[in-house]
This record gives C-alpha cells, sequence and structure tokens, in this order.
C-alpha cells in the first residue's frame, strides 16, 4: 500500500502496519497523490509546489529520483498513469483549471496535449485500455470532460457533460468496460460482447451519478443518494466475475457507503463511520479489501466478510 501522508513532505510506503520504506520526496510543499506504474517500477507525486517528481523503484526498494514535470501554474492535486500499451504516459490535474498529458520519449518527458477547464480540475482516470486511450477530468466548474486520442490522426477529441454536479465535481471513478459476470461468462468479449463505457462521479452536492456511454452521448443513468456532505472521493471496484457491481464513496460526513448492483438497480449496502473526514478510497484488485484515507492522517483497510456478505470489518489501521 503506498502511503502519502496530508501533512509532511516524504512517502511511506506501509503492509500491514510494517514501514517497508521511508524516503524523502524533496517537495517543497503538501503532497496530493503518488502512483505507482503498471508494473510497480516507477512512482509519481504531485505536489502544492506545482511540481510532478518520477522515481524509478529499485528491486531492494531503493529509489532514484529521475525527473521533474513543470507547468502547472497552481498546487497539482492528482495524477494517473495510463496503461503501459500506450507508452509511458501520464496524465496530471491542477487548480490551475489544466489537465496535462505527459509522455516519456527518448528519455525526455514531454507535454503532448492540454486542456483548460473554467475551474479547478480535482481528479483525473485513465479508463479501461480495452477503451482505447481516454481520459477523464472532474472540475470544480461542475463539468466532465472526456478526452479520447484517435490515432488515425492522432489528435485528441473532447467530449464534455456540463452541469453533471451542481456545486462542482470532486472526484470520478471508471467502470471496468467488461459487464457483470463478463469474465466467467462463455459469451465472453472474444465471442462479441459489447464492451461498456461507464463511470461514476461524486460532487459537492452530495451526489454520487453513474454515468454512461451510448447513442454518441454520455448520459447519466443513476442517482445515488445517501452523504449528507460533500462527496470526497468514488471509486468503482475491479470486475472479477462477480454478479454483480460494487461502487465506494466517500464523504465530507465522516462515511464510506457501499453501493452494490446485482439487478439493474444500485442500492446502498453497507455504511462505515470514519472518527474524520474521509478523503480518499482505493480498492484492492480482487475488490475484497478497500483502502480508506482520513483527514486525521489515518490509512484504514477494511475487509469484506466471507460468501460477499454486506458486512465490512477493519483489520488494518496505519498511523503517520
Amino acid at each position: 500500500i503506498l502511503f502519502i501522508t496530508s501533512t509532511t513532505t516524504h512517502t511511506t510506503t506501509m503492509s500491514s502496519t510494517e514501514t517497508i520504506a521511508s524516503f524523502e520526496a524533496q517537495h517543497e510543499d503538501m503532497i496530493h497523490d503518488a502512483r505507482l506504474d503498471y508494473y510497480g517500477k516507477k512512482l509519481a507525486t504531485c505536489s502544492s509546489d506545482r511540481t510532478i517528481k518520477i522515481f524509478d523503484l529499485g528491486e531492494n526498494g531503493e529509489q532514484t529520483h529521475v525527473a521533474d514535470l513543470r507547468g502547472h501554474d497552481g498546487p497539482v492535486w492528482q495524477i494517473d498513469w495510463a496503461h503501459p500499451q500506450f507508452g509511458r504516459i501520464l496524465a496530471s490535474c491542477s487548480y490551475d483549471h489544466k489537465v496535462f498529458i505527459w509522455k516519456q520519449q527518448n528519455q525526455k518527458w514531454d507535454k503532448i496535449f492540454e486542456y483548460k477547464h473554467e475551474s479547478s480540475v480535482n481528479s483525473i482516470a485513465w479508463g479501461p485500455p480495452e477503451l482505447g486511450l481516454i481520459l477523464v477530468s472532474a472540475s470544480s466548474d461542475s463539468t466532465l470532460t472526456f478526452m479520447t486520442y484517435r490515432g488515425q490522426d492522432q489528435t485528441w477529441e473532447t467530449t464534455s457533460v456540463r452541469d453533471a454536479h451542481r456545486i462542482g465535481c470532486n472526484a470520478v471513478s471508471w467502470a471496468p468496460a467488461t459487464p457483470v459476470g463478463g469474465l466467467t461468462s462463455s459469451d465472453n468479449n472474444q465471442n462479441g460482447q459489447q464492451l461498456v463505457k461507464r463511470c461514476v462521479s461524486g460532487g459537492g452536492d452530495n451526489l454520487a451519478c453513474i454515468w454512461e456511454f451510448g447513442n454518441g452521448e454520455w448520459k447519466r443513468t443513476h442517482t445515488l443518494r445517501k452523504h449528507s456532505d460533500w462527496i470526497r472521493d468514488v471509486a468503482w471496484a475491479p470486475n472479477i466475475g462477480l454478479p454483480y457491481d460494487i461502487i465506494a464513496t466517500c464523504s465530507q460526513d465522516k462515511t464510506v457507503v457501499i453501493w452494490t448492483n446485482d439487478s439493474g438497480e444500485w442500492r446502498d449496502t453497507a455504511v462505515i463511520k470514519m472518527d474524520a473526514v474521509v478523503w480518499r478510497l482505493s480498492w484492492s484488485i480482487t475488490a475484497s479489501l478497500l483502502c480508506v484515507t482520513t483527514s486525521d492522517n489515518k490509512v484504514t483497510l477494511f475487509k469484506q466478510g466471507v460468501d460477499g456478505s454486506d458486512e465490512w470489518k477493519r483489520v488494518c489501521v496505519c498511523e503517520d
């Protein structure tokens, strides 16, 4: 688990309650995000100091600072690596209203695309690689913007959903491209099953919204109502062949809500109460573990009960 504290400028990697490695990230201000690439060989961090730093991670845990990416004019809130089949590509978003897409070519990082919103860009996420090279951004201007690379003419096509959330968009997460149960179905994608484009967003209106692409446009299909304050993060669980979808949402109201959909309708199946505002969520690859980061500098792991029960048990708490 990669753990970045919200009040210091160093990174700490933790497994269970044991510190594996700690190192000075050399940022000059608060770190907001840190992401490992697909292979776990590179680490990117971003900060209020307006920079992104790239580190190589060695076999024995050593870290080598290899690059600084500069260009944003405000705090950099979030970063995300694209799937390696598209090359070494990193996206970033900032308070300066901008989304940057960076690519490493000949050992040098270059900005290959820029998009500007009308307000702070709070979240970005690359779509599943089966859908191609597609990025979504969520902004305080209440807009979700989808950026799709067109390889034929090497251009980026942008499509925006305006008024996605009444008081701004805070977070966005993609659904798996394979429909529910698709990994275990005999009628899989190789036999012609249609991939789906879906995502979930959370906003300052206390709502989470499900979006699906069809007939050339993005449409809201469901609205999830449970939180009593701003939603800070949303996370759609990986698809491991289960016969239902799972989404986690977290909020300023100090709760995490687990949502499931097994019959076409979403229902809240668990509410986890925390001691502080919940800032970030992350699923394990099997969707059986949920990592919850709170404003009191704690990272807590929750595990789903046996046989897919609705009970989520606290299994580990990591404190800075």
